[in-house]
């Protein structure tokens, strides 16, 4: 079981910027896997090291990688994402500014993440065990404003009680991408 991070809360809309810019959103995607070198996201992303590298370099900024210095060699550079648990605030408590570079992460996030589902529902057929990893569930649940946030946050502890070391998967082990999205009816 991976120890859970202490909930961090990001207040500055340009950290939340960064997150929305495509090919950030896509470094951050291949890092969840492990540690990265700028050559080895450029060749994976079809593009030069220098853009890469600044990419990194940006994301470095805000804490969101940082340096693997037992992998580097020579002057190439290695990276891993930093694990945390971000947090926006509530939107009475956002900024204009603030609320406009959330909503427009949430916006890329969902089309990402219908991306993605796109990709597994075509290639499911050829994934063995795999095929029958689909789950979802649609429910409704009645609380009180102030229930939310222990909803929520009985969820992400479930969440941590699964999570592994990203060194320690087993053989047969794949990334389930788990989603959490609730809203109240208008």
């Amino acid at each position: 079981m991976k120890e859970r991070p202490v909930p961090e809360t990001i207040t500055d809309p340009q950290q939340v910027r960064l997150l929305a810019h495509p090919l950030r959103r896509r470094i951050a995607e291949i890092m969840r896997r492990g540690p990265v070198s700028s050559t080895t996201l450029a060749r994976e992303l079809g593009q030069s090291t220098g853009s890469t590298s600044y990419h990194l370099r940006q994301l470095a900024k805000y804490g969101f990688v940082e340096e693997v210095p037992e992998r580097a060699r020579g002057r190439e550079r290695w990276w891993r994402a930093v694990p945390a648990d971000r947090r926006i605030p509530p939107r009475r408590e956002q900024s204009p500014e603030m609320r406009a570079a959330v909503d427009e992460v949430t916006r890329l996030e969902f089309a990402n993440e219908l991306d993605m589902l796109d990709r597994y529902l075509r290639e499911r057929d050829d994934m063995g065990p795999w095929a029958d990893a689909l789950l979802f569930s649609f429910s409704t649940v009645t609380l009180t404003p102030e229930q939310i946030r222990p909803f929520f946050e009985e969820y992400i502890a479930l969440i941590y009680r699964y999570k592994r070391a990203d060194d320690d998967p087993p053989p047969d082990a794949r990334t389930l991408h788990a989603r959490f999205l609730a809203f109240p009816e208008v």
